[in-house]
């Protein structure tokens, strides 16, 4: 009987999917485990084989839980809101949400397809209304919330107002922007604009001008992890950094939690590292520099390097600093060379411009005296420095290309980076020494004060599109106020093409008259308001979701405090490395927000985190200079290294590495326009192995793995790759020698064409055949060594074979195991030996462990030191009776040459040393 496995795939997907087997009723009495993959996008192109390698890891270990009597829940959802499904929008007018359900769709069935058991009755998706209800309910929580640093903790903003209209902000320990002492008839004296712009300093959620990396091909503000080599990632435009009034949300104020709450995690070094460098804790000394001819005027500046304040030639405001927003800063720098400064957009191409102005100020040197000029420029960047940057040319590579383009001082102050020179009274000391003295005279004579900072900045939380979260914010006489009515809903729009502002700035149907949306053209401030016209930013929604998975179809309420508490902490968490910064940090930062106000039990969200290795493809690359692009074969390396690198679909790629122009005429608007230089009438591309990624366009879609060999043999060659974390290289010839696998594995049960399983019970050496198996594979899969257990599965079946073994009692176990990775033929397997239920259900093999230990022990044995043969001899003989039987054995007759021993060594269960 053929192996045929379209039709047993087939049978049991439709068979697992009447019979609901994943979707039983908890019992609440039983231990708990909760498995999670990051939120997949459900892009156009559906699941490829780089997404699935993870989910077919959870699967197994899910399985595997669930048949050692845990409740498990694996749920899947879809991080559906998102940049590439408005740019398809963009290209073919189609609306985003049309979009996103039949992406979803497809991507449902790709994973059905797989036999992965997720829990689809938990499905959830971000761009669906009863979900980002719960997200802007959360922002609106945040917007009236302030992070009190004396209890650690967010506390609602109606505390800090209270205590403002009876002390001011005298008494408040808060996280600020800036603090701006008042008293509280100051307070009170305020109108409402005023105090709304205080308290923006301290909400979570607020909104202040800020530094954004503007992408105008796209007409979006992209954070840093969207962005490569100065080029956003998805379509390698060039990016600018502007000043744009955003929403941000205060996540630096939890930057010490998030650092600590690491040492309760069970993560790799490698992803605690990128997390502890990305919050970036640092101390050193606060240096206070004195405004000239203004001795209240002081510029503070964090340095962990104070011995190099010798060589400090000039100080840099940046044009976000807070500094240059300081009322009592007069006649500072006039305010049309300020315009004219945040002209200068700062250029992300290679070579990028110096740019800056002097703003006829100076500050006083606190040791040498000597006057250092202030400019005001982004030229330089400083992540512990967002308001002033004190530069030492001699020593650093962009202060120094700043000096010579200004003519500005250089003054060298370390001999071969060790010894510090003209540094006054520093001079001849090492970098150590210099670091301790110097400290300790700017603590003596005030001159600064010893602190810490952090990396970690505040996350920007808008962004200039459409297809995002509505931000649940109107405005009345230019002052936020939120919306209580949720959820608010994005509204139909002619056009989705970006134009320096949102799209929704050009809806028709974009107003609140504090009960409903109603049309733009009616906002008359007074009873009908501007909407805010920016959504929220991709990870909105990916921050939280692992939380409504545990409750996902409540009305009431994001989680039920019950669920929350039965399944609280994600106990492991599947994802690729690529995110261990960026998402991991918002969602940390996110479940923190939560517990302060009691919603969540846990300080952190994932027990466990393993990041799947990436799986490689070849990639297509072609280049492109300004409009044109231009064929590999015309370039040379050189060449190639100045021209911007373009990934293209590797479908559109014939023999030899030729493009069909054509094809990618027609598939990306971008290109329509463009010109395309030959080489004799032909187009190539480069080939690069890199991460398999749609963003690359160099997926494989397992839709064409599953006709030509099955979902199982996919599963089973996905897993045997190498070990989960490592990278791994696509290469589909391997998959011949699993899918011959399962078919001599199927052939095994069906001698002659009929199945057939021998009830006599198996003998003791095929016991412990079984039980080393067994044992085997309990070690390797908690380890979470998905691709061992294939190996042992090969060998077991070989031996069977070998010595004909057709038991039940041993067959069934080992069909069991292999259902983790093979479930439609185990589960046909499983129906054939009889069994009723599905294998699913079935509960994990036990074994003996005494069955394990062999009777006997192979004993080397030593003569005079060198070792000469070995003997089998029983484990619990008398040392006696190994004496005599050694004395006996013919070999070590040869040794003696009929002479008695001198001395027997006897190690039992080690070694035997015999001297002579």
């Amino acid at each position: 009987m053929d192996y045929n496995f379209k039709k047993l795939e087939k049978k049991w997907q439709k068979y697992w999917k009447y019979k609901n087997i994943l979707n039983k009723k908890f019992c609440y009495k039983n231990k708990k485990y909760y498995i999670l993959n990051m939120f997949p996008y459900p892009s156009g192109d559906g699941l490829h084989v780089g997404h699935s390698i993870g989910y077919i890891a959870s699967d197994i270990y899910a399985r595997y839980k669930k048949s050692k009597g845990y409740n498990v829940i694996n749920p899947i959802g879809f991080d559906s809101f998102g940049l590439p499904t408005e740019q398809y929008s963009i290209q073919t007018g189609i609306s985003p949400n049309i979009t996103t359900r039949i992406n979803l769709k497809r991507y449902k069935l790709q994973l059905l397809k797989l036999g992965i058991f997720f829990n689809w009755e938990r499905k959830l998706t971000t761009s669906d209304s009863s979900y980002f209800k719960w997200t802007q309910w959360m922002f609106i929580k945040m917007f009236n919330s302030w992070y009190d640093n004396t209890l650690k903790k967010a506390r609602s903003i109606k505390i800090l107002i209270s205590e403002f209209n009876r002390n001011g902000n005298f008494n408040i320990n808060a996280c600020s922007t800036r603090k701006i002492n008042f008293n509280a008839y100051t307070w009170k004296k305020f109108n409402s604009f005023e105090k709304e712009k205080i308290l923006q300093n301290y909400r979570l959620a607020f909104l202040s001008k800020r530094s954004v990396n503007w992408c105008p091909e796209l007409g979006t503000v992209l954070a840093n992890d969207e962005i490569k080599n100065n080029l956003s990632k998805r379509g390698g435009y060039p990016v600018y950094k502007i000043q744009m009034l955003q929403w941000s949300l205060r996540i630096s104020a939890y930057s010490e939690r998030l650092l600590n709450g690491l040492k309760k995690v069970n993560f790799t070094e490698k992803l605690k590292k990128s997390q502890i460098y990305w919050i970036g804790k640092k101390y050193g000394i606060n240096i206070f520099f004195t405004l000239k001819n203004n001795n209240n005027i002081k510029v503070k500046i964090f340095t962990n390097k104070p011995y190099s304040i010798f060589g400090v030639t000039f100080i840099l405001i940046p044009l976000e600093s807070n500094f240059l927003k300081k009322k009592n800063i007069k006649n500072f720098v006039d305010k049309q060379y300020i315009n004219k400064v945040k002209k200068y957009l700062l250029d992300f191409k290679k070579s990028v411009r110096i740019s800056g102005i002097f703003t006829g100020n100076y500050v006083i040197h606190p040791f040498t005296k000597n006057e250092i000029p202030l400019y005001i420029s982004s030229f330089i960047k400083d992540d512990y420095n967002l308001n002033s940057i004190m530069c030492i040319p001699a020593h650093e590579i962009n202060s120094y290309k700043f000096a010579k383009k200004f003519g500005i001082k250089i003054f060298e102050v370390f001999y071969k980076n060790k010894i510090c020179i003209n540094s006054s009274i520093l001079n001849g000391l090492n970098i150590k020494n210099a670091f301790n003295y110097i400290n300790k005279i700017i603590l003596n004579n005030n001159l600064g004060k010893i602190s810490f900072n952090f990396k970690l900045k505040d996350a920007i939380f808008a962004r200039q599109r459409y297809w995002g979260e509505p931000i649940p914010i109107f405005f009345k006489n230019k002052i936020p106020k939120t919306i209580k009515k949720l959820p608010l809903l994005l509204p139909k729009i002619e056009t989705y093409l970006p134009n320096g502002n949102s799209p929704l700035t050009r809806a028709k149907f974009w107003a609140w008259d504090k009960n409903n949306i109603v049309y733009t053209d009616l906002i008359n401030n007074k009873t009908i308001f501007s909407l805010e016209t920016n959504t929220m930013p991709s990870w909105a929604g990916s921050s939280w979701y692992y939380i409504r998975y545990m409750d996902p179809k409540n009305p009431y309420c994001f989680v039920k405090t019950k669920k929350e508490k039965y399944w609280k902490n994600v106990d492991l968490y599947v994802g690729g490395i690529e995110h261990a910064t960026g998402h991991l940090i918002y969602a940390r930062f996110w479940h923190k927000f939560l517990k302060d106000y009691g919603f969540v039990s846990s300080e952190e969200p994932f027990k466990k985190m393993i990041n799947q290795g990436m799986i490689l493809g070849n990639s297509a690359i072609i280049y492109c200079n300004k409009k044109e692009y231009i064929s590999s074969s015309l370039l040379n390396l050189k060449e190639k290294k100045k021209l911007q690198e373009i990934n293209i679909d590797i479908k559109f790629i014939k023999n030899n590495n030729e493009v069909d122009i054509k094809k990618i005429n027609n598939w990306c608007y971008e290109f329509n326009n463009s010109k395309f230089r030959l080489d004799n009438g032909k187009f190539i591309c480069d080939r690069k192995t890199e991460k398999m990624s749609k963003s690359k366009y160099n997926v494989v879609n397992p839709d064409l793995i599953y006709d030509q060999y099955g979902a199982d043999a996919l599963r089973l060659y996905e897993m045997s790759l190498g070990p989960l974390e490592k990278y791994k290289i696509w290469d589909i010839k391997m998959i011949n020698g699993i899918y011959n696998f399962l078919k001599r594995f199927w052939n095994f049960f069906h001698l002659k064409g009929t199945f057939y399983v021998d009830e006599n019970y198996p003998s003791i050496a095929e016991l412990k055949l079984l039980y080393k198996t067994i044992k085997k594979i309990i070690s390797n899969i908690e380890s979470f060594s998905f691709n061992t257990p294939i190996s042992e599965f090969m060998i077991i079946l070989n031996k069977l074979i070998k010595i004909k073994c057709y038991k039940r009692l041993i067959l069934e176990p080992i069909t069991i195991l292999l259902s983790f990775y093979a479930p439609h033929l185990s589960e046909e397997i499983w129906y054939k030996l009889g069994k009723k239920k599905s294998i699913f259900l079935a509960k994990f093999p036990f074994f003996y462990i005494n069955s394990l230990l062999e009777d006997e022990f192979n004993y080397p044995v030593t003569v005079n030191g060198k070792l000469r043969f070995k003997i089998k001899l029983k484990k619990c003989e008398n040392l006696n009776n190994i004496e005599n039987i050694l004395l006996n054995n013919k070999n070590i007759n040869y040794y003696l040459n009929n002479n008695k021993p001198k001395k027997i060594f006897i190690l039992r269960n080690k070694i035997i040393n015999i001297v002579i």
